[in-house]
Formats: C-alpha cells, sequence, structure tokens
C-alpha cells in the first residue's frame, strides 16, 4: 500500500480479525489499523496525514521514505568488472545494477 510516497507493510491478526500495518523505510513510528481492506488503506492514509501534520506543527521536516539514490563505493577492479558485466549485457552499469542488486535482495529476503 503506498500513499505520498510513503509505502505500508500489512499484516493479518487472526486472534482478533483484524488487519495492522506499519509504514516502512522511515526512523519515526507511523502504525494503523482496521477491520476491512477499506479502512485499512483509509486508517493508513489517515496517520501518514497526521504525521505530516504533527511534523509541521512541530516545525520539524517529516522524515522520508528511501529516495531511490544508493551512493555505491567499490574498488577500480569491482568497478570495472561491474562496467565489463553490463556492458556484455547491453545494459548501463545504473540498470544493470539494479537488476542485479535487485535479485540478490529478493534472494536474501526469502531466506
Amino acid at each position: 500500500m503506498e500513499y505520498k510516497g510513503y509505502t505500508a507493510s500489512i499484516e493479518i491478526d487472526e486472534d482478533v480479525s483484524s488487519l495492522f500495518g506499519t509504514v516502512l523505510g522511515i526512523k519515526d513510528v507511523i502504525t494503523f489499523q482496521g477491520n476491512t481492506v477499506n479502512e485499512l488503506r483509509h486508517a493508513f492514509q489517515d496517520s501518514v496525514d497526521d504525521y505530516l501534520e504533527w511534523c509541521e506543527e512541530l516545525g520539524e521536516k517529516p522524515d522520508k521514505p528511501f529516495s531511490g539514490k544508493l551512493p555505491f563505493r567499490t574498488t577500480p577492479e569491482i568497478h570495472r568488472q561491474i562496467y565489463m558485466a553490463a556492458r556484455k549485457a547491453n545494459k548501463s552499469i545504473n540498470s544493470w545494477m539494479d537488476e542485479v542488486v535487485a535479485k540478490a535482495a529478493k534472494e536474501a529476503i526469502k531466506e
């Protein structure tokens, strides 16, 4: 679930037949719950809006979700290998790294 650039993780609490969620990718804690998907979506949006208003009232900048920019440093030899692999795949380095890193991350999450 996404709203205003914020992404939610959703879980089910079978013991109380309820849905609950948490906003991902920020240091502040934003949670919400509902009994239906529509209630949950509405609660998520309300929680994000409340968080943004609360930050504004305090004069603080809200924590932003991931930007999609990831600085990466490596050795010159690995840089050369990445370049060669991307070239062999007929892709830019960014495109090749995005594909490879996304695949590795998905595999790591499965473990």
